[in-house]
């Protein structure tokens, strides 16, 4: 059994209150704001009766292309439906990824970006969030073959090739954080289960919900949690800013759905609970 800062799995996991406290402090002052803003993006959203909603299509138990079906599955599927919903408008996706992410969003290719964005200080300067729904800290994923990264200290050692996906956040921490081994972005069309597979890396990073649904699928993956808290990070959906109206209409969905249990029954479908912020 995998234990996570020495609790069970299905433990809470902690947001640091420093970084927790800045982020709702910045999401509350936007919203604030907004009764005296145009609703841009509501009236058209209204108008159209449609709400375009980026994914990335990759992101297992949050925004997942099933390649067998085709079909989307994933907690943020389950969410953006109830915002299709709420809003009485169909929702139409918008194939994105975490490289993409701010272009996509300021561009307005899509009017919210649902698949569990990192608020990151570097997407903060770009973006403007809802109020954190989840959060995870960083997971390793390896073979249970490997001799070279057996336990979480293995990783940062001389000689050890460490895979992120580019543009995920794990991208700048590992890169902050790495002082001995050698870290290897990868980018499509190569992935970081083949390049594992193929031993052209030792190890991956990865989130909770990334990993987990990669360990429900892949009968060779080990995963490796760090032994303490390393680099907690909430989620929330991102929004163009300039128009505060509609991040208070993602906000209060959030908030609602919070509030109502429709995120914790979305979670619970996927394995996500754990990582649900309930505040």
């Amino acid at each position: 059994m995998v234990k996570i800062y020495g609790t069970e799995r299905g433990a809470a996991l902690p947001v640091p209150a420093k970084m927790l406290g800045w982020v709702c402090a910045m999401v509350i002052g936007w919203a604030a704001s907004g009764a005296a803003t145009a609703a841009g993006v509501l009236d058209r959203v209204r108008a159209k009766e449609t709400v375009r909603v980026c994914i990335w299509p990759d992101y297992f138990g949050v925004s997942h292309r099933n390649p067998n079906t085709q079909q989307l599955e994933g907690v943020d599927i389950d969410l953006s439906v109830e915002l299709g919903k709420d809003l009485k408008a169909k929702v139409q996706y918008v194939d994105s990824s975490f490289a993409t992410l701010v272009d996509d969003v300021t561009a307005e290719r899509c009017d919210v970006a649902m698949f569990a964005v990192g608020m990151l200080p570097q997407r903060l300067q770009h973006l403007k969030f809802s109020r954190p729904y989840m959060q995870s800290d960083i997971y390793a994923i390896t073979t249970k073959s490997n001799r070279t990264v057996r336990q979480w200290s293995d990783i940062d050692q001389p000689g050890v090739l460490v895979g992120v996906q580019g543009g995920t956040f794990m991208e700048p921490v590992m890169k902050a954080k790495l002082t001995q081994a050698e870290m290897l972005v990868i980018k499509p069309p190569q992935t970081r289960e083949r390049e594992l597979e193929a031993g052209r890396i030792d190890v991956f990073m990865t989130d909770f919900p990334y990993s987990r649904r990669l360990l429900s699928n892949a009968d060779w993956a080990k995963l490796i949690a760090p032994p303490t808290p390393f680099s907690v990070l909430p989620y929330g959906y991102a929004v163009k800013p300039g128009d505060e109206a509609w991040l208070a209409v993602i906000d209060g969905f959030v908030a609602r759905i919070k509030k109502d249990g429709r995120l914790r029954t979305a979670a619970t479908r996927h394995g996500l609970l754990p990582i649900v912020v309930n505040d």
